[in-house]
């Protein structure tokens, strides 16, 4: 389990969706339709993930039902197949639903989804570990921020698809998701080889945006708060791009040209290979 300080997100879910809700009420019917840039999903499809997300934590959770038991699993690469085909069939049977019984079920379960959350208690232990981060147990707190980011960036895909993604650049909604996602960066470090103390320094830029520290210390990576050493490397990554990074939106040789990389490059254009997302 992670020792990090925790992440306050619970208390951001009722106006993510309260801002998710507003933007589909405003949409037409071919908006419905648009691609995005996850291959093969328009924006119905991600709002119909949304609901599902909505709904599992409900019933896995809150009421113990299991309902479709996965079998086999046996590695992390099982469990992404085995989750990606409960998306794959969720959406393909939500095809025939129309747009405002969706938006009537994200409403309600949202609501319930909440107030679900709402009653763990932080620094117990999860049911699901955050596996992105390389954790084998996690506490409540770890869990429920990463349901924020999963909101946060499947509403960011409807967004982008629309052209308003500004709406959750700001401050206290991107800084927690970012936050949360970089919980990714010792894990995903974990095999490369650096001296003791180097340094890489992580920014994104914009009003939600940050700096992370990811220090090398006692043969293994691990994210500081602030250090006196002297950086190895600066990645300095636009707000845009950040979260694509994170869910598989962008290439690396794509979001490589927009992000600039200071010092040590074989140390920075690791985070651009990063995922803070099931995959």
């Amino acid at each position: 389990m992670t020792n990090f300080i925790p992440i306050p997100t619970i208390n951001l879910f009722p106006e993510l969706d309260d801002l998710l809700i507003d933007l589909l009420r405003s949409l037409s019917l071919s908006d419905w339709e648009k691609t995005t840039i996850v291959p093969s999903w328009t924006i119905k499809d991600i709002a119909v993930h949304l609901l599902d997300g909505n709904i599992r934590t409900l019933s896995i959770l809150r009421d113990q039902y299991m309902g479709d038991k996965p079998d086999n699993i046996n590695s992390y690469q099982d469990l992404v197949a085995y989750l990606d085909k409960l998306n794959a069939d969720w959406v393909k049977a939500m095809k025939r639903v129309s747009p405002a019984i969706l938006i009537e079920l994200l409403a309600s379960t949202g609501q319930q989804y909440y107030e679900y959350l709402s009653r763990l208690e932080a620094f117990e232990k999860a049911t699901f570990s955050v596996a992105w981060a390389g954790e084998q147990e996690s506490y409540n707190w770890f869990h429920i921020a990463r349901e924020f980011t999963e909101k946060w960036h499947h509403q960011q895909q409807i967004r982008l698809a629309l052209g308003q993604e500004q709406a959750l650049y700001t401050q206290h909604l991107y800084y927690p998701y970012l936050a949360t996602s970089m919980q990714a960066l010792p894990f995903h470090y974990r095999n490369i080889q650096a001296n003791e103390g180097e340094l890489i320094v992580f920014t994104v830029t914009g009003k939600g945006g940050g700096n992370w520290l990811l220090s090398y210390n006692d043969t293994a990576w691990k994210l500081v708060a602030n250090s006196y050493l002297q950086e190895s490397c600066k990645v300095i990554i636009p707000e845009d791009i950040a979260w694509r990074i994170f869910t598989k939106g962008i290439k690396k040789e794509e979001a490589l040209q927009k992000a600039t990389i200071t010092g040590n490059i074989h140390l920075g254009d690791k985070i651009f290979e990063m995922l803070a997302i099931m995959g």
